[in-house]
This record gives structure tokens, sequence and C-alpha cells, in this order.
């Protein structure tokens, strides 16, 4: 004996049954009615969905040769455990993240080999200038700040990301909604109906970065995108000369779950951007199914600046090659209270004044 086809409602997701009165399936939650075709449909597109797949082949980088390795040093910071690299004739400097002095000594070895660098393209005087307009116009920054700030150390660090290339096949799910309104001599009415909505389609990802430096803050690095692959060459040591590099320590695979969260995050939202018409809508599944996926391996040029100010660091980053320049600034409390003070006076006077002139219309 065949046990019945269950259906759900595709409105509430409650348990559906035929009504004979009216020769249609209609849920007894929420009153919807379906014609058999169309829940028919709709429990074929449910069973047919897949979850993600979303692999990558590991082909970032290639071995180091000695002939290479020959020209670079490099140092463990002993404060912050930051692997720091640097040309032969880089003999002293301090750590990028920390400030610790170190000296480089160390004969560089291991870990793969870049196959891009974006050279840079902007120098210390540019990152410099970049940060005092970045002070520009900051009403609530301390003017101390501004007047006798002095930059403690710039340094031009070549920051390791890995970048996802991949295709992305996609079905998603929406529940949506219409809402619609009208009015007679007694009533006003509100009907809303519900339906559901498929999409699938493709897209093609192209350098999707990941940062490989757990020293280096994710957001922070985000903040300075996008980089321009346009300017991107194959690596040479050459272009590490006047520079430092940190050393990877997230690998490639470590780095996957990022990349596919970014990537699947750029799907749902380019195809709920076709989900048009709807008062509401509201992905209900998705999965998305990557092909003729690789990885490589770069090198990316940003300018790291430290100050400090009432002995707190505070750290800002410029994309080196079009110089977007991000951090965090200290706060003027007592401009800060004035501002606040002052916005507060207004905004009571502005509501006397409106209640005033209620008043005196009213008279």
């Amino acid at each position: 004996m065949t046990s019945p086809i269950e259906y759900k409602c595709p409105s509430c997701g409650g348990g559906i049954t035929f009504d004979s009165s009216q020769q249609r399936m209609k849920c007894p939650y929420c009153g919807k009615l379906f014609d058999i075709q169309t829940l028919e449909d709709f429990n074929s597109q449910l069973s047919n969905e897949l979850g993600d797949d979303m692999n990558w082949e590991n082909s970032a980088g290639s071995e180091w040769t000695e002939e290479e390795t020959d020209g670079l040093k490099s140092y463990v910071c002993k404060s912050c455990g930051g692997e720091i690299v640097s040309d032969e004739n880089t003999a002293a400097t301090s750590c990028p993240f920390c400030g610790n002095p170190v000296v480089m000594s160390d004969k560089f070895s291991g870990s793969l080999k870049p196959d891009l660098i974006i050279p840079f393209k902007l120098n210390k005087e540019d990152a410099k200038k970049a940060l005092n307009k970045h002070y520009m116009n900051k009403k609530l920054l301390p003017k101390v700040f501004k007047s006798k700030n002095h930059i403690d150390e710039v340094k031009g660090v070549y920051v390791p990301f890995w970048l996802f290339d991949s295709g992305a096949y996609a079905n998603i799910r929406y529940k949506a909604s219409k809402v619609r309104t009208w009015s007679d001599s007694k009533y006003e009415y509100t009907e809303t109906s519900f339906f559901s909505c498929f999409r699938s389609g493709s897209l093609r990802f192209e350098n999707v970065p990941v940062d490989g430096s757990s020293k280096m803050p994710d957001d922070l690095m985000e903040s300075i995108e996008p980089f321009n692959m346009s300017d991107a060459v194959g690596f040479n040591t050459a272009y590490l000369s006047g520079y430092l590099a940190d050393k990877y320590d997230v690998d490639e695979t470590q780095s996957i779950g990022r990349a596919n969260k970014r990537i699947k995050k750029s799907v749902e939202s380019a195809f709920e951007d076709s989900v048009i018409g709807y008062t509401t809508v509201n992905p209900e599944s998705s999965n998305v199914r990557l092909s003729e996926s690789r990885v490589k391996y770069a090198l990316y040029p940003v300018w790291i600046l430290n100050t400090t100010y009432k002995k707190k660091k505070y750290t800002f980053a410029m994309n080196g090659q079009t110089g977007k320049i991000v951090g965090d600034l200290p706060l003027d409390k007592a401009a800060y209270n004035r501002w606040f003070w002052l916005l507060t006076a207004f905004s009571g006077a502005a509501a006397y004044l409106a209640t005033y002139l209620i008043w005196l219309w009213l008279l």
C-alpha cells in the first residue's frame, strides 16, 4: 500500500489537506488554497534542493629556489610572534605590528613563494599626507592630537593574501509577500498574499581576497580594499627591496571558510536583487556549488602607520596602491559633551517653538 504524499503549506509550513467542497488543497492554519499541481511543483523543487558544495583545489604558491632565499632574511618577533621577511640590506628595524625593535639576522626559509605581487605605488610621504588628511574635519578629534601628534613609525609591508577564483552555481528559494490595503466608508482592509520564488543561475568570481596574516585584523584589511589586480605582476624578490613582508601564518586551507562566506553572501545578494515587486522578501534556503576553483598566493602593499596618544597606540593602514586609509581615532570627550548639550538644547528649543506655534493656531 502506497503512503499518501504529505504536502506542506508554502505560506506557513503547516500540514495541508484536500478540501472536497473547494476541490483544492487547503491549509487549516492560514486558510490558503492551492491546486495540486502547484503543490507538486513546490514539493519537487524542495526535494531537489542540495547542500552547499564549496570545495577548492589548493594550488597556490610554489617552492622557493636556493638562489631566491639567499637574498632574504627573516625574524620572528619575540613580543607578538609575527614573522617578518626583508631583503639582505635590512639589518635593524622594528616590528610593524607591535613596534618591538628587531635585528634581521636569520636566513629566510620555508613556506611557499607567492604567485603574484602588487608593487607599492605610493611612498612613505604619501602615507603621512594621507594620515594628515584623514584628521581633517574631525570635529571630535582632540586638537592636541592633530597639532602635536607625531608618527612613531611608518612601515611599508607586503601583506600575504590568498586569492580565490571560482565559478558558482546557486539555487535559492525565497518566501515573499505582497500587501494591499484599501478602505470603504466603514472599514480599512489589508490583504497579504504569500509567494514562493525560486532563482537559479551562475556567477564567476575572480581574486576574492582573504588575508593570510593573523597579525593583520581581517576587518582592517577588508576596509582598505579593493586592490587593482591589473597592476599585479609575477613575484620577484626585487620588489621586496626597501620593504618588509609579513610571512603568512594562516594557510589557504584555513582561509577557505572566509572565502566561501564572502562568495555565498555575494551570490545571495545578487540573486535577491532580482526578486522585485514584493513587499517583503526572505530567503528560505540556498545552496551554492563551486566549479573550476583554484587558489593563488599574492602579496599586497600596505603602509602601516603607528602613533601614540596618552600612552595608547593607534594604528592606521593605508592601501599602498590606491591611498585608501582607515584607522581608529581618539575622542575628545569635552568636545563631545559640548556638542551633545548643544544639540539637546537646540532640539528642546525647536520642540518648544513648535508647541507654541500649535497653541497659537488653536486659539
